[in-house]
């Protein structure tokens, strides 16, 4: 016999955080971004989460520990929610959170050689001259 809505397992906010492991705060973020569908509320307006709550927030938080931002998550929820999607609208998304990806470690590989080389260059001694604070003083070019 599947569970009705009022017989269906119900968690407090914080039994559904720690189920989701996620924190309170975030859930009622989540729940303020619209990611969450309207929670049930018991007559003294305290949230009411159901399993199925808790497994939209697990996929929340596996989203977000991925790096896909919240408009992403947004659509991924709803091309999840849906079961008549095409898998092509998921990996287009999922392919353009790659390329983003790709981009800002080639950004960070730079950021990073850069630092290394004035790193390498400075003294790191007693004299009061140093070019990692001289590079950080120039015009950007």
């Amino acid at each position: 016999m599947k569970p009705t809505p009022s017989t269906q397992a119900r968690f407090n906010i914080g039994q559904a955080a720690q189920r989701a492991q996620v924190s309170a705060k975030m859930v009622r973020h989540y729940e303020s971004l619209g990611l969450l569908p309207a929670i049930h509320r018991t007559e003294a307006g305290y949230r009411q989460y159901t399993d199925k709550d808790i497994h939209t927030l697990r996929f929340i938080k596996r989203a977000r520990d991925l790096g896909f931002s919240m408009p992403e998550i947004d659509e991924l929820l709803k091309l999840w929610q849906d079961q008549r999607r095409p898998s092509s609208q998921v990996k287009r998304i999922a392919a353009v959170h790659v390329a983003d990806l790709e981009q800002r470690i080639a950004e960070l590989t730079e950021m990073r050689r850069t630092l290394q080389h004035l790193v390498d260059c400075c003294h790191g001694d007693h004299r009061p001259d140093c070019p990692i604070l001289d590079e950080l003083g120039q015009a950007p070019s």
